[in-house]
């Protein structure tokens, strides 16, 4: 058996054991530093949500394999420059890591260009991190109602990444209640190390990576 149907057998148990339903959480492999022969191999197991976190990867990659799979979903999941927003919108279908204003003009231009809805998260630095992407907290509430009422971009909900060492529980909890004040459906959060805890407190997109494909090189 593969790594990603033993890894779909405990996440269905995962999601039961949480009084979740299935059909509202998208498991998003995600394939950062794989090769596209990596992610040929669950692509060709029915799997459609894929994440990476560099533009340069997904150029090198995707290309092909959107052609060989045309119904696979692209999430971007890493932080975003200025001069590779364009990019971006063109490859991706879901953006999670929006963090600045600027960015999202971009995207509101591109947009307004092309005629094509992408679907996007606003990052939020729960740990108010320095070295981390993401709006930190005390900025949040401002950030979140500026980009729901002065731009027409499809904010489904917030993204986290919570501090390496700290209980992520209560980061996902404070992005599950900032996300309520909002009416914000979404929750992108939890990676292979705390899913678990991440579909208790109501992530509906999960993001994971080593338990799909295995370690990283």
């Amino acid at each position: 058996m593969s790594l990603y149907q033993n890894f779909l057998k405990e996440f269905n148990k995962t999601v039961q054991s949480s009084k979740r339903d299935i059909s509202e959480i998208e498991l998003i492999a995600v394939s950062k530093k794989k090769s596209a022969d990596d992610i040929k191999q669950v692509c060709l197991e029915n799997h459609l949500s894929y994440g990476e976190n560099q533009i340069q990867e997904i150029e090198k990659k995707w290309s092909d394999l959107k052609v060989s799979f045309p119904d696979t979903r692209l999430h971007f999941i890493g932080g975003i420059q200025s001069r590779k927003v364009s990019s971006i919108y063109h490859q991706c279908d879901v953006i999670h890591s929006i963090d600045r204003l600027k960015i999202v003009k971009l995207f509101n231009e591109l947009e307004l260009s092309h005629g094509v809805v992408k679907e996007y998260f606003i990052q939020i630095n729960t740990g108010d991190e320095p070295q981390k992407s993401g709006v930190t907290l005390a900025e949040s509430e401002k950030f979140i109602s500026t980009c729901l009422n002065s731009y027409n971009l499809s904010i489904k909900g917030l993204m986290c990444i919570p501090p390496f060492d700290e209980n992520p529980k209560k980061h996902f909890l404070t992005l599950a209640d900032l996300a309520k004040n909002f009416n914000l459906k979404s929750l992108s959060m939890g990676m292979s190390n705390d899913y678990k805890i991440a579909l208790e407190c109501g992530a509906s997109h999960i993001r994971i990576g080593t338990k799909i494909f295995g370690e990283r090189n």
